[in-house]
């Protein structure tokens, strides 16, 4: 398939360039420039042959996009939210697959090992896991527990010096080519821990998920654990619970709510351009109501979401932001993106559904998007009971 040359222009309607700073906007530009360099050109190959383009790892490694806000002694790059946020986008505007690799490696390993691990630990797997050198990934979804992870019944017992660590984990970004997985487990009395798991220890295998629809350009399998011996210093010290766990996925949630904000302008920018360029019925269908009807509401909701996430990021680095108001973030991101996805495909008509554009691509990653981490309705059920203070879970 011929390389798709990347036009991507951002748009921003309310000036809200001038609430980053200098830095903020080089961080943005390099990862923007890398995308339309690196990944435009290849990745719709890649979806379309459902293939991981492994050798993107070292370069994410080296572009910084893994583990942003880990402080620099750990390979991390030492910056803030509102840096990590734009890294995200600008990934996930390329593909939604590639913003996963980064999200999972950065706020679902890099973190958890820096927040819940010891020195020895992070000393150990960050640098590694910072440059690209290993990717990591992140079991907590099981087979028949998605949205009520403390139903898992991966378990470890102790057996000495070590633990026996048994179970399986399901649709894991990452893990048919991960080094490292962060896995959350049962131990004796009933309270989730989180042991590293390294590729190579017996009993342990990452059977590969085929025949996806969505994601396809991401590498998504399962994590088996038959008897799997651990080594005790592997068990992350300093958590217990599933605070753990919901602390990695609250890290998350933010990157994918500046992430699908990316998929949202690409969509967008596509549409605005083709709208300009074909002609029907003797003018570009731009100037007609209807068309731009559709271009006047995603640039309001990209807008508005624009205006969200900013906020987020500045109480994230004021360390203000709560679970709940990433929720939300997280929740109409996905939402807003979806549905800019799927007028922008109508808009391009058949072309839409080619890989000579992105968008029906974008369409399929959104669709896993707005599921993982949290599905639409469980955030929306999450904000239902900040705003009410009642449980509508049990």
């Amino acid at each position: 398939m011929a390389a798709r040359t990347d036009l991507f222009q951002s748009p921003d309607y309310y000036q809200l360039d001038e609430l980053l700073s200098e830095e903020h906007k080089l961080i943005r530009e390099s990862v923007r420039n890398y995308v339309k360099k690196e990944i435009s050109p290849i990745i719709e190959d890649y979806a379309q042959r459902a293939e991981f383009p492994e050798h993107i790892v070292k370069q994410l490694g080296e572009l910084g996009c893994f583990g942003p806000t880990v402080p620099v002694e750990y390979g991390g790059g030492g910056l803030d939210y509102i840096s990590y946020g734009l890294m995200m986008q600008e990934l996930e505007r390329g593909d939604s697959g590639v913003r996963s690799t980064a999200s999972v490696q950065g706020s679902l390993v890099m973190f958890p090992i820096y927040a819940y691990g010891n020195e020895a630990q992070r000393h150990k797997y960050l640098p590694k896991l910072a440059s690209g050198e290993w990717l990591g990934c992140f079991g907590l979804t099981e087979p028949d527990h998605g949205s009520n992870p403390a139903g898992m019944l991966t378990n470890i017992k102790d057996a000495g010096d070590h633990v026996i660590l048994n179970g399986a984990k399901m649709w894991i970004s990452n893990a048919p080519f991960a080094q490292v997985a962060v896995v959350w487990a049962k131990n004796e009395e009933g309270d989730i821990q989180g042991v590293i798991v390294e590729r190579g220890m017996e009993g342990f295998s990452t059977p590969t998920t085929h025949g996806k629809w969505s994601l396809r350009a991401s590498a998504t399998g399962e994590l088996v654990f038959d008897n799997v011996k651990v080594p005790k210093e592997n068990i992350l010290p300093n958590v217990k619970g599933l605070k753990g766990p919901l602390g990695c996925l609250t890290k998350a949630r933010y990157g994918i709510a500046w992430g699908a904000l990316g998929a949202a302008m690409d969509c967008y920018d596509t549409a605005l351009r083709y709208s300009k360029e074909r002609v029907q019925f003797d003018r570009p269908i731009g100037g007609f109501q209807l068309q731009q009807k559709k271009l006047a509401e995603m640039v309001t909701e990209i807008t508005k979401a624009q205006l969200m996430v900013w906020r987020l990021g500045v109480l994230m680095n004021e360390g203000k932001a709560t679970p709940q108001q990433v929720s939300m973030a997280k929740r109409n991101s996905c939402e807003i993106a979806t549905n800019i996805a799927r007028d922008a495909r109508q808009m391009l008509g058949g072309m839409g559904i080619t890989g000579e554009y992105s968008i029906m691509r974008h369409m399929m990653n959104l669709e896993s998007v707005i599921t993982y981490e949290g599905t639409h309705d469980i955030h929306l059920l999450i904000t239902g009971m900040d705003v009410t203070g009642l449980n509508a879970f049990k």
